[in-house]
């Protein structure tokens, strides 16, 4: 039986954030593997390092046990449709470690594929995102997602807004979504 990690909650029961942003070098890679359901099948070292876990507690586990409460819903929404319809997808996310403490990424998710060319489960390398990007275009964009989403108490609601004005400001842009990306990844 696995042993649970004690968690810092707040007085609500969420865990506590610390404000502390986590870092990790430009040459390292954060790889994880899941199943189909995001059941982590696979982890590194840096993955455990910087979720601030052993990897016998993230074995099994879902992959949203790092799932920091201000990465928007609809971002995620967006995440998992590209990549249950058999695509790739690079994103910018914001994650928890156990202790309260964050890190950002820029994740390149894809689905794995068997034999038969059916998807398996899913492959996510992560890089360290830029602070320049992060400070001028992911951080605000997000900050306005999840004031929409605050203002739904269900949590697939709050994602389809989310991801529904996501979808409303890449169109104001004239981009999709993997060319806004793309685009700041070149001005990083």
């Amino acid at each position: 039986m696995k042993q649970q990690k004690k968690l810092l909650l707040d007085r609500n029961g969420a865990l506590r954030l610390t404000g502390v942003e986590r870092t990790f070098g430009d040459d390292e890679i954060i790889v994880t593997k899941t199943d189909l359901t995001g059941h982590i099948t696979y982890a590194n070292r840096l993955f455990c390092d910087l979720a601030g876990y052993t990897e016998a507690e993230v074995l099994g586990a879902p992959h949203n046990i790092i799932r920091h409460p201000d990465m928007p819903r609809g971002v995620f929404k967006f995440l998992w449709d590209t990549i249950q319809g058999g695509k790739e997808i690079f994103a910018y996310v914001v994650n928890r470690s156990s202790n309260g403490d964050h890190y950002w990424v820029l994740a390149h998710v894809t689905p794995s594929f068997d034999a038969f060319g059916k998807i398996n489960g899913y492959h996510s390398n992560r890089r360290v995102a830029g602070k320049q990007v992060l400070n001028e275009t992911i951080i605000p964009l997000y900050k306005t997602l999840m004031q929409e989403e605050r203002k739904h108490d269900n949590p697939k609601q709050a994602a389809a807004a989310g991801l529904a004005l996501l979808q409303e400001i890449l169109n104001q842009k004239g981009v999709r979504y993997d060319e806004l990306v793309f685009s700041l990844l070149r001005a990083a």
